[in-house]
């Protein structure tokens, strides 16, 4: 049973974050919330074959989300356990991949993983390539996110994500892949753009 505040939470920080993206990103004229939607779909090749649509469109995201305590999330942030963080000052982190140069910075091919963090036109790029198990166990994950989107997500106090001036960061963009999971039983995609349902 999903719950609600983890599902929207989730959702969100995986449209910001994650940070894990596809195709290209375009930073045409947009501004405005009201126009932007941020689509979710997962498709299940399993036996079931069941496909999941989600179209949210990020003005109400972003009224939402404040509404929302429970857990983590609070008043549209999401407080950052720092027992997890291995003492890693992750604000200067991203403070110098933001002034650093466009690049490749880590490559690991392994048994296990290939992954690829590279910075490049102010977007932060993450590629996570499976190695280990059967085919159907393997996956691919992209990421590619903006660096002010990830300037917006810091900018709450100490120990917070501000998840609502992220998704208000998004709606700057234009078309934008942010997610893309590919695996021999699934795949999962999010993005924004300014239709109202999917694709």
């Amino acid at each position: 049973m999903f719950n609600r505040a983890k599902l929207f939470a989730g959702l969100s920080l995986l449209s910001v974050m994650a940070v894990l993206a596809g195709a290209s990103v375009s930073f045409g004229q947009s501004g405005s919330t009201k126009d932007r939607w941020l689509h979710v779909r997962v498709i299940n090749s399993d036996n079931k074959g069941e496909t999941v649509r989600v179209n949210i469109p990020l003005e109400l995201a972003e009224n939402v989300l404040p509404t929302i305590n429970k857990n983590h999330l609070h008043n549209g942030k999401v407080s950052i356990d720092q027992a997890h963080m291995n003492d890693v000052d992750v604000r200067a982190l991203i403070n110098a991949i933001r002034t650093a140069k466009d690049g490749e910075y880590v490559t690991v091919q392994g048994t296990d993983q290939d992954v690829r963090v590279a910075k490049e036109g102010g977007r932060l790029l993450v590629h996570v390539k499976d190695n280990k198990g059967s085919k159907s166990n393997k996956s691919d994950v992209d990421i590619k996110i903006p660096m002010h989107v990830i300037d917006a997500l810091f900018s709450a106090g100490k120990d917070e994500l501000d998840v609502v001036a992220g998704l208000h960061a998004l709606a700057s963009l234009g078309d934008t892949e942010l997610v893309s999971v590919k695996s021999e039983d699934s795949t999962v995609r999010v993005w924004m753009d300014s239709k109202n349902s999917s694709d």
